[in-house]
Formats: C-alpha cells, structure tokens, sequence
C-alpha cells in the first residue's frame, strides 16, 4: 500500500486537490479582506478586480509549486504553502498601507486598471520572492 502512495499519478492528484481546496479557501479570506465582491465584481466586467484576483491567484499557486517542488511530504508542502500566504496576505496590507492618497480597494472596485494591474504583478511578483524562500 505504501507504493500506492508514492506513485507519480497518486502524488500529483493528492497535491492538485490539496492546491485547488487551499485556493478555494484562501481566496474566500481575500474576499474578507476586500471590500468589494470579487466574484460580483468581476461578473460585471470590471477589469480592475479580474487583474487583482488573477494575481492573487497566479501567486497562490506559484507559492505552492515551489513548494511542492521543495518539500517531499504533502504536509511540509501545505505548511509552506499556508506560510506563504500569510506572507501574500501581509504584501496586500502593506500595499493599501504604502498608498495614503487612495485606498486601494476603492479603486479597483471603480474599475482603476491601472491599480488593479499593480495590483496582479505586486501578488506575482511577491510569489516568487516568498516561491525562491521555501526550503
């Protein structure tokens, strides 16, 4: 039973599942955090807030390939991968903390692409950062 685990096609879906229901979740507390409904949001066709997500969710998912990559056991794997988001989550808060002439989720819920842009390469870019981390 132990070479049942071990296979490649048993590691990969053990991990695909643990990364698709650790997105679901940390997307639900960035949906907390903002003041706007992403999903609402996005249906309407505001550009701003698909960037903002897409990049939280590239950086989601990038902080746990390189975990993945890194870590031999599922377990280490969401350990760092959790660390990891906690370190996204605190890059979100120190943006909105670094910009005191505009609140940040005010204007990516009018749509400011501009702000949603940097908003998606601050949450990439952060992922390799945090990604180049992880032992």
């Amino acid at each position: 039973m132990n070479n049942f685990w071990e296979h490649p096609l048993i590691e990969t879906a053990a991990s695909y599942s643990v990364v698709i229901l650790c997105l679901v979740v940390f997307m639900a507390i960035f949906e907390i955090v903002t003041k706007y409904n992403n999903w609402q949001e996005i249906k309407r066709g505001n550009l701003a807030v698909a960037m903002a997500t897409g990049g939280k969710m590239f950086g989601i998912a990038n902080i746990f390939r390189f975990s993945i990559e890194h870590n031999d056991s599922l377990l280490s794997s969401m350990g760092w991968g959790l660390y990891g988001f906690i370190l996204l989550l605190t890059g979100y808060f120190i943006f909105e903390f670094l910009t005191p002439s505009f609140k940040i989720d005010e204007e990516i819920e009018q749509d400011n692409r501009a702000v949603g842009f940097i908003s998606l390469i601050i949450s990439i870019g952060l992922s390799y950062v945090i990604g180049a981390n992880i032992i």
